[in-house]
């Protein structure tokens, strides 16, 4: 296949996503439903170890659901890196099955193949099951209380430069180009769910960060788009702001607490979060839900760690950010009584323990009993 042929390939894929994507399905109405199944996903390196620890706690928290009959957590296999490779599939077409049947995901952090790793091109499994799955929305809260910080970031999560991230072309060994992609549909329902969550919680500023000066078509379109979808809530303020300038504005003291929703781009919305969670103690401490309208998958926003597992430190992971995750899933499911509970144990948790990752502290092991005699 030429290089044209590709691209012109690529084309028609995304075009005919774009049909599909028009027959979305709705949120399903979870207090109707005789049972919700969650499916839990270890993932690599100290997935297993942090999955262990989430598991444990929602089984406590939600034994009477469990015992009734309305929840069922549902562990789902194979999604490794290993398996992965030997299937030479990102998401093996078993494990996408059983995660099909499942109303909701909790996952626990998946390795990407890097270049230089000698291993196969596979693409993230995340980036797969946000396609697969059409989890259009990755919101990911941040709250620092004593800089009167309330942030949550609407990132786009199906599209821009990572839903063609394993689909660059090499023109020869002098260029190599990658793709973007923005769509009407993808841009306007992420920014209505931004603004909608704005208008329902009282939030009075939304910010849209892109770098629509440079990318023009790209980043101009969703600019425009969300500008566009402002326009029906005008009783709130909305601006726009070029990506390095909003990494700086997140840090400065002077300004960052007059921010509340932040809507982003794919790439954008990636290293801005991870920005943000640093400066609330830290990746591990932060959880992401990706939403969509069938489904709604919940996971960390750190890595795998593989490093920690070559060390031999892996029962020091920090369960922090699973357990965060699942705070949101609880909520999302309407269960905001369960969810208050273990929001409030995990943040005794994070002043009462000490879990830097380096083999020191506290371990994943003393965290979970920590939160267990709690709830």
């Amino acid at each position: 296949m030429t290089y044209t042929e590709h691209f012109q390939k690529i084309v028609e894929d995304q075009l005919a996503r774009v049909e599909k994507l028009k027959n979305s399905s709705p949120v399903p109405d979870f207090a109707a439903k005789e049972k919700i199944i969650i499916g839990t996903i270890d993932g690599d390196g100290i997935g297993p170890v942090i999955m262990d620890s989430c598991r444990a706690i929602l089984e406590k928290l939600l034994a009477d659901d469990i015992a009734s009959g309305k929840i069922e957590l549902r562990k789902i296999e194979g999604l490794t890196i290993e398996n992965r490779i030997a299937k030479m599939e990102t998401v093996p077409a078993d494990v996408l099955a059983a995660i099909k049947e499942c109303d909701l995901l909790l996952k626990g952090p998946t390795t990407t193949p890097g270049k230089g790793d000698n291993l196969p091109n596979i693409e993230s499994a995340n980036v797969t099951l946000r396609r697969e799955l059409d989890l259009f929305a990755n919101v990911r809260p941040v709250v620092i209380p004593e800089k009167n910080i309330d942030w949550i970031f609407y990132r786009e999560n199906t599209e821009g430069e990572y839903a063609l991230g394993s689909r660059g072309v090499e023109i020869n060994d002098d260029i190599s180009i990658d793709f973007k992609v923005t769509t009407t549909i993808g841009t306007t329902r992420l920014a209505k769910a931004a603004f909608e969550y704005a208008k329902n919680n009282g939030n009075k500023n939304v910010s849209i960060v892109t770098k629509a000066n440079i990318m023009k078509k790209t980043d101009g379109k969703f600019l425009s788009l969300c500008y566009d979808v402002a326009k029906d809530y005008p009783q709130i303020k909305t601006d726009d702001w070029y990506v390095d300038i909003m990494a700086a504005n997140l840090v400065n003291d002077q300004i960052n607490s007059n921010f509340n929703v932040f809507i982003l781009p794919n790439l954008y919305g990636d290293i801005i979060t991870d920005e943000a969670a640093q400066l609330q103690g830290g990746v591990g401490t932060a959880g992401s839900a990706n939403i969509g309208g069938r489904y709604a998958m919940f996971e960390a926003i750190h890595g795998s760690a593989p490093r920690m597992v070559e060390d031999g430190i892996a029962e020091y992971a920090n369960p922090a950010s699973i357990n965060r995750a699942a705070v949101m899933m609880l909520r999302h499911i309407g269960f905001t009584d369960q969810a208050a509970a273990l929001e409030k144990v995990l943040d005794e948790a994070q002043d009462a323990l000490s879990l830097p990752g380096d083999g020191t502290g506290n371990t994943a092991e003393d965290f979970t009993e920590f939160v267990l005699q709690r709830i």
